[in-house]
């Protein structure tokens, strides 16, 4: 571009054009010219002539016509202010007014993961939840002789959301747990009704990972629902939203005050022993010992065989089961000196239901007699093929 160019073309810019006719007194002359060409042409129609054609018809033409155009013009512009007023009174009229963001969304497309996890501490009434970065955790007490907590970690949900201000406390309460565990069976209650008719239909369908939809499953056919679980501000309820069929349904639960149980007291640095075994394992040793009906279970850790004893005494006798030290039973063995403790039986069997859906439990003691399960529980997060690894823990104190 030539540089002369450039500098008008700039200078240009600092002076913008002016017309000669502003958009505000451009009604007032077109209907001024529309009136001086009506006047002329008047004139002219009562003295026709050569003359006055130049003379009249002319200047009559050429002033309708301009005022013909500043008409249009004009006509335009009252109608783009009319329409902006018109704007204007509508976005001064209350709008309504749009939901808030919950304080914490989370979504799952299958409930039987969360299920199973929560049916691992249903030992209490009421759990303790502690909304979580990266996961959801539920904290259940029984008078402080026996704690279990469940954590469900974020990757079992297809969408969750934790909407926190920087530097804000986490979100505490505490619900009833049957309740919740009642609504989340709900929605899978018609697919866990299909696959029990297929088991018995095929008897050599393996029960093995049943809770793995197939081919012919609600989710994989996508007529499945949603679960989702809204917390929507401090001291609100918790709400269960399921969505399934275009049926939805909503359960709210009411929140308590959040009541942090201590924990009981275990010290990890100081071990007695440690032990790592196939949950099943110990399921069978505790369903064997069941049949003699003992109040209390001796569990005894010696680096000398037998390495590990459970034993328990009833009305019908003295029953005990004896594990030997191998990788095909006991994975990891490790114990400084041995270790002697007795506990409620029954408190023990309450850890029954995170034996059965678990597939390794660590077995642990410390000095104190402080007992510690940590049960390894395989769930399918999310409909994927993938299995995610989550826990379920118990403390117990020595009876």
């Amino acid at each position: 571009m030539d540089s002369s160019l450039l500098e008008v073309w700039q200078a240009a810019a600092s002076t913008p054009f002016n017309p000669a006719v502003g958009k505000d007194s451009q009604f007032f002359i077109a209907f001024l010219l529309l009136l001086i060409g009506v006047g002329i042409t008047g004139v002219f129609a009562l003295n026709r002539s050569i003359t006055n054609i130049l003379a009249l018809g002319i200047p009559a033409s050429a002033t309708i016509a301009f005022g013909t155009v500043y008409m249009f013009c004009a006509v335009t512009v009252l109608i783009q202010r009319a329409v902006a007023s018109l704007g204007a009174m509508s976005g001064a009229l209350p709008q309504p007014r749009t939901a808030p963001q919950p304080l914490f969304r989370a979504v799952a497309s299958s409930t039987r993961p969360l299920y199973q996890l929560l049916r691992t501490i249903n030992f209490s009434n009421k759990v303790h939840v502690q909304l979580q970065d990266d996961g959801i955790r539920f904290a259940a007490d029984l008078s402080r002789v026996m704690q279990g907590t469940a954590f469900l970690d974020k990757k079992l949900f297809t969408s969750y959301c934790l909407n926190l201000d920087e530097g804000e406390a986490l979100p505490n309460f505490q619900i009833t747990l049957p309740a919740l565990l009642e609504t989340l069976q709900i929605f899978g209650a018609v697919d866990v009704a299909t696959r029990t008719q297929k088991a018995e239909q095929d008897p050599y369908r393996s029960n093995l990972r049943n809770y793995r939809p197939d081919a012919f499953s609600n989710q994989t056919l996508g007529i499945g629902g949603t679960c989702s679980l809204v917390y929507t501000e401090e001291g609100g309820h918790f709400n269960v939203v399921i969505e399934e069929g275009g049926v939805k349904t909503t359960a709210s639960l009411t929140t308590y005050l959040p009541e942090i149980p201590e924990e009981i007291p275990f010290d990890r640095e100081n071990l007695s022993f440690k032990i790592i075994m196939q949950a099943r394992y110990l399921l069978d040793a505790l369903a064997e010992l069941a049949p003699i009906g003992p109040s209390r279970l001796t569990i005894t850790a010696s680096k000398t065989q037998p390495y590990l004893t459970l034993s328990g005494v009833g009305d019908l006798g003295l029953s005990s089961v004896d594990f030997a030290k191998g990788r095909e039973l006991l994975e990891t063995f490790a114990i400084q000196d041995r270790w002697t403790q007795s506990y409620k039986f029954d408190l023990i069997k309450s850890s029954s239901e995170a034996m059965r859906i678990a597939s390794k439990i660590s077995f642990r003691g410390d000095d104190q007699g402080v007992l510690s399960l940590q049960f390894m529980v395989e769930v399918e997060g999310g409909g994927r093929v993938k299995m995610e690894m989550n826990d379920a823990k118990w403390f117990e104190i020595p009876y």
